[in-house]
C-alpha cells in the first residue's frame, strides 16, 4: 500500500495534484488507516496515470470522469470530439500569434495591407509623421466600420496622391506644424485645395468626393482627434469652409462665404 506521496511519485504528479483530483471526484479518496494515513493500492496508481495522461493531452477535467467511465466505442468518439476541439483551439491560437506578430510591424496591427501600402507611400514621399498618425487613426476607424470599402477608398487615395497638389497639401501642412496654424501658406493651400476638390466633384461627381458613410458624432470625434494631432489642420478647415468645402474625415461641399476672396 502506498502513501499519498508515494502514489504521486509513482504516477509522476504532485501531491497537490492528487488532492485536486480527489476534490474533483476523479480519484476515489480512501479511508485513513489506524495511523491516520491514507493508503492507496495499485488500482489507484493506474487510475491516476490515466487521469494525468488525459489531462496532459488537453482533455478538460470536466470530461476526464466521463472518459474514465466510457466504453471503448464511446471513449473513441469522445476522443475524436476532443481532438476536433483542440484543432480549433490551435487554429485560434495561431491567429492570435499572427496578431501578436503584427505588433512588431506597426500599422499592420489594425489596418489592411492596402492602407499600409498607402501610408508607406506617403512616408516614402516625405510626409510628416504626425500627418501620417492623423491619417492612420482615421483609417483604423474606417477599416473597423466599413471593411468592405477600404480597398476602394485606399485605391482612390493612391490615385489622388499622384496629383502634386494633394501631395503638396500634406507637405505644407507638415511644415506648418511649427507655426501653430499661422503659416500664411495655409491660405494659398486652401485656395488650391478648394479648386482641386471642386474639379474632382465636377469631373467625378459629388459622391466621389463625399463618400464616407459615418455617423456625424463619429465624424466629429475623428476630426477632433486629427486636429489635436495636427493643429494647423483646424485652421485649414476654417479656410476651406470659407471657400466652399469643409471637413477632414468627411469632405462636404458647403456654400462659400462671400468675403472668402478678400481674406
Amino acid at each position: 500500500m502506498l502513501t499519498i506521496g508515494e502514489l504521486a511519485a509513482s504516477a509522476g504528479v504532485t501531491v497537490r495534484a492528487v488532492r485536486h483530483y480527489h476534490a474533483k471526484g476523479l480519484l476515489p479518496e480512501p479511508e485513513r488507516d489506524h495511523s491516520g494515513y491514507r493508503r492507496y493500492d495499485a488500482g489507484a496508481v493506474i487510475q491516476l496515470i490515466k487521469i494525468r495522461t488525459l489531462a496532459e493531452a488537453g482533455v478538460p477535467l470536466a470530461r476526464v470522469r466521463e472518459l474514465l467511465r466510457a466504453g471503448a466505442e464511446e471513449f473513441a468518439a469522445a476522443v475524436r470530439d476532443i481532438d476536433r476541439q483542440l484543432q480549433a483551439e490551435i487554429r485560434q491560437r495561431q491567429r492570435h500569434r499572427e496578431q501578436i506578430a503584427r505588433l512588431t510591424t506597426g500599422d499592420h496591427l489594425a489596418l489592411p495591407p492596402e492602407v499600409v501600402s498607402y501610408l508607406d507611400r506617403l512616408r516614402a514621399l516625405g510626409v510628416h509623421e504626425r500627418i501620417l498618425q492623423a491619417e492612420r487613426d482615421g483609417w483604423i476607424v474606417l477599416a473597423a466600420r466599413s471593411p468592405g470599402r477600404v480597398a476602394e477608398w485606399a485605391a482612390r487615395k493612391r490615385d489622388q496622391t499622384a496629383d502634386g497638389r494633394l501631395l503638396g497639401f500634406y507637405r505644407i501642412l507638415g511644415e506648418a506644424l511649427d507655426h501653430d496654424g499661422d503659416d500664411p501658406r495655409l491660405v494659398e493651400l486652401a485656395d488650391e485645395l478648394a479648386a482641386y476638390f471642386s474639379r474632382l466633384a465636377d469631373e467625378q461627381g459629388e459622391d466621389y468626393v463625399d463618400d464616407i458613410d459615418l455617423e456625424p458624432t463619429l465624424v466629429q470625434l475623428m476630426d477632433t482627434l486629427a486636429f489635436d494631432t495636427v493643429p494647423p489642420a483646424r485652421r485649414l478647415i476654417q479656410l476651406l469652409t470659407e471657400r466652399g468645402w469643409t471637413g477632414w474625415t468627411k469632405l462636404v461641399r458647403v456654400p462659400p462665404r462671400a468675403d472668402a476672396a478678400s481674406r
